[in-house]
């Protein structure tokens, strides 16, 4: 929400600067999120009368023009705007002036004619973009009156961010209650007297979605002159409020939206096919839309139509079909209340956000349309003339929002806040804030207006005095009891501690959306169904995610096409996995890399990340997770991965997730790399291994075996782990895979493993029978689980 400075303080002037000013909104949960001068500076300009113009002797496209700036001189300016008149009044720099951009204005002699000053355009003066003539003034602006002076150019524009629930706060008109309830100051509305009919043409209107629609009205207005200007006044407020001009029309609509919050619009009379419904889109229906693109609307889509076609997206934008132009002399003016669920998400499911669309679905006081209609009314025949007709209004009062009765506690104040208000302080702030009050027993019966979307509980109301009365004066205080807190369980995992280690072995954070494309999560997650967003931010973000491999494929790609080759991200989230009507939300760690495994250098040779990388780092994440020796990796086959670079963690049997090597055709899909390494691990898997315990080391020598073993070619290092594990027992000190061969004499089926046994007694030294009883026991388990034999 942006406006002027100066607009504010004709509703309220609190006894502060601009500053001060700013500071209070901010404190009060009103944002400041700029403040910018309403315009450049510059001086030395002033109102001048044009008295004659006449053509330059030698230059066609040049006017000499007499211009009369009050100091009783008439003073030569050449100009080459094809739209100076005589009797104009407009901005003229003298000599001396100093324009934006620290343009200086000198005597200068321009095809042989002197010039003493300049004839300025509103973008000379920083006042707009662009221009394609001077600035034509008002006739009754003053001749030689400071311009900066007269159009109290040295103001402020101030910006604001409000959150969602400040719906109330998107015009003049709430911003203005609420500085006067910080201040404890009256708010001076103008006046807004209802205009009388002058005519008897009316628009019937009809409701046919009163849930969507519960209040809607219009007002004919004939004979309009829309060839007359928009007042200066009424452009410069639009200006500092960042809307251009556009014509008397759409000028007074935006103007009554920016003052009072409600949004209007005008159509063509002449292009209304009898009276207005509003009603639902039929499905399919086309709509031309003022911004020049046409919608195909849906079925859940709220009109405004007359009896043959779609006249507007109600809420959102007009039709071009129905727009007010340079022939309209007769307008319908219409001021509505749309329910915030029927507008909610519409406009940006058509690619669309408009300032309407805005308020609309935060909400927009339901009491207002007349007040508006009375205020455009009284503004465009001020500018433009015309008779009008009467309001014709058609309402469903049982589908209208009724504000809640909220039971306010005095000691809940004082439990909430800390401190206690006085009854005299508490009527003048919620009544100031527009509030009906009743008192009770141990309070009050406190009832919002109907701009106030937000305030629905006890809580909300409480929370209002606390910050009318400002948060930073609550005083701190100690809690009255104890504060019990449990230290996590040893052995839990810890998410910050594999944040540090993955960090530590190369690895970035990415914090990727929950919401993922349809076509994206099919191709990575195929047997998941996911969720489907009912107000989606856009089709590319339609559905939650299921896995966190699309965010971060995304990513990889992105970083890829930056030139970034070597990648590695990894992100801690939730995947959201529908289950019937249940939605189940698991915590997750997954990452993404690709490229070398080292950044470029001399001293190790270059190398792409592979499977082996990836699991390393994998491996790692369990090992300080307290859980390695009780996961296994188990060859299996997952969509996104490739079959033979692709490993489930399991843990006691349930599945812990998967690390593998990118499947080839969705990376070729993707436009990615074949080397893409991926992983993915459930956390409320993780932790809860064995807690640490210290044991001494044995006195007694290790002794060490190493096993040649030939095997299937399916067998993996893991299910041997197992198999010798349980084989040796207590006296297995550690095993080791230290050369995996295929080729020349072993079968084309098999493949040789080299294991290392390194074994220990904490009691005594072993003897070679004892070594070889081991060894033996090893072997007649691996050939009776694993099929495996002795390597010649």
């Amino acid at each position: 929400m942006r406006f002027s400075e100066a607009w504010l303080r004709e509703w309220v002037d609190p006894p502060l600067d601009t500053q001060a000013l700013a500071d209070q909104l901010s404190l009060s949960g009103l944002e400041v999120d700029a403040l910018e001068p309403a315009a450049p500076a510059f001086s030395g300009v002033v109102v001048g009368h044009v008295q004659a113009v006449e053509p330059h002797p030698d230059a066609a496209k040049l006017r000499v023009c007499q211009v009369d700036t009050g100091d009783g001189e008439l003073l030569g300016i050449v100009c080459g705007a094809a739209n100076v008149a005589a009797g104009q009044r407009v901005p003229v720099a003298t000599v001396g002036a100093r324009l934006p951009g620290d343009f200086k204005i000198k005597r200068a002699k321009l095809r042989g004619v002197e010039s003493h000053g300049m004839i300025c355009s509103a973008a000379e003066l920083g006042l707009a973009e662009s221009a394609e003539g001077i600035m034509v003034l008002p006739g009754d602006a003053p001749v030689g009156e400071d311009l900066r002076a007269w159009m109290a150019l040295d103001d402020q524009c101030i910006e604001l961010d409000l959150t969602p629930d400040r719906a109330d706060c998107l015009s003049v008109a709430g911003v203005a209650r609420d500085v006067g309830v910080l201040n404890r100051v009256d708010v001076r509305a103008p006046r807004m007297a209802p205009v009388p009919p002058a005519i008897d043409a009316a628009v019937p209107v009809e409701l046919t979605a009163p849930s969507a629609c519960p209040r809607y009205l219009c007002r004919v207005v004939r004979g309009v002159d829309l060839r007359a200007p928009t007042p200066l006044w009424m452009q410069e407020r639009l200006r500092r409020s960042g809307l251009r001009p556009l014509g008397i029309a759409v000028d007074v609509t935006n103007y009554v939206l920016l003052e009072l919050g409600q949004p209007m619009h005008a159509f063509d009379l002449a292009r209304v096919d009898g009276g207005i419904t509003v009603r639902l889109a039929r499905d399919g229906e086309t709509l031309a839309l003022l911004n020049g693109e046409t919608a195909t609307l849906r079925a859940d889509t709220l009109v405004i139509a007359d009896r043959a076609k779609a006249l507007a997206l109600a809420g959102i934008m007009g039709g071009a079909d129905s727009a007010v132009g340079a022939g309209t002399q007769d307008i319908l003016l219409e001021s509505a209340f749309f329910a915030p669920a029927a507008i909610a998400g519409k406009a940006r499911s058509y690619g669309l956000h408009t300032d309407s669309s805005h308020r609309f679905e935060r909400g927009v006081d339901p009491t207002g349309c007349a007040r508006a209609m009375e205020r455009a009314t009284a503004l465009l025949l001020a500018a433009g003339g015309g008779e009008p007709g009467p309001v014709v209004e058609a309402a469903a009062a049982e589908q209208l929002p009724e504000p809640p009765a909220i039971p306010l506690r005095r000691r809940r104040i004082e439990q909430v806040l800390g401190l206690g208000f006085e009854d005299a302080a508490v009527t003048d702030i919620l009544g100031r804030l527009g509030m009906q009050l009743t008192a009770t027993d141990d309070g009050w019966q406190a009832v919002p207006p109907a701009s106030r979307f937000d305030i629905q509980l006890e809580v909300d109301v409480i929370a209002e005095l606390g910050r009318v009365h400002g948060y930073d004066r609550i005083p701190v205080t100690h809690a009255r009891s104890a504060a019990v807190t449990r230290a996590p369980l040893e052995m839990a995992y810890d998410p910050a501690r594999s944040r540090r280690l993955l960090l530590d072995r190369g690895w970035l954070e990415a914090v990727t959306y929950s919401f993922v494309s349809p076509e994206l999560a099919r191709l990575v997650d195929p047997d998941q169904t996911p969720l489907a967003l009912a107000n989606p931010l856009s089709a590319e973000l339609s559905v939650m995610r299921t896995s966190l491999w699309p965010g971060l494929l995304q990513a990889l790609r992105q970083n890829l096409a930056r030139q970034q080759s070597r990648v590695r991200l990894f992100e801690a989230g939730l995947r959201f996995r529908p289950d019937g009507e249940d939605l189940h939300q698991e915590s997750m760690l997954a990452g993404a890399a690709v490229g070398p495994v080292l950044p470029e250098q001399w001293g190790a040779p270059g190398r792409e990340t592979d499977f082996f990388d990836v699991k390393a780092d994998v491996e790692a994440l369990l090992a300080v997770a307290g859980c390695a020796e009780a996961v296994r990796f188990e060859h299996a086959e997952h969509p996104a991965l490739h079959p033979g670079q692709c490993a489930r963690l399991e843990r006691n049997g349930d599945a812990l997730g998967w690390v593998g090597a990118i499947h080839p055709s969705l990376a070729a899909q993707l436009d990615l790399p074949a080397t893409v390494q991926l992983f993915e691990l459930a956390t409320a898997g993780l932790g809860g291994g064995p807690r640490p315990a210290f044991e001494a080391l044995s006195k007694f020598p290790s002794i060490r075996r190493d096993l040649a073993i030939v095997v299937d070619a399916n067998v993996t290092f893991e299910t041997l782990r197992h198999v010798v594990q349980a084989a040796a027992g207590d006296l297995l000190r550690d095993l080791v895979l230290f050369d995996v061969y295929v080729g020349e004499k072993v079968d084309s089926s098999r493949k040789s493993m080299a294991l290392g046994l390194i074994l220990q007694d904490v009691s005594q030294t072993l003897t070679d029978d004892d070594v070889a009883a081991v060894v033996e026991r090893v072997l007649a388990a691996l050939r009776r689980d694993t099929g495996a034999e002795l390597r010649a």
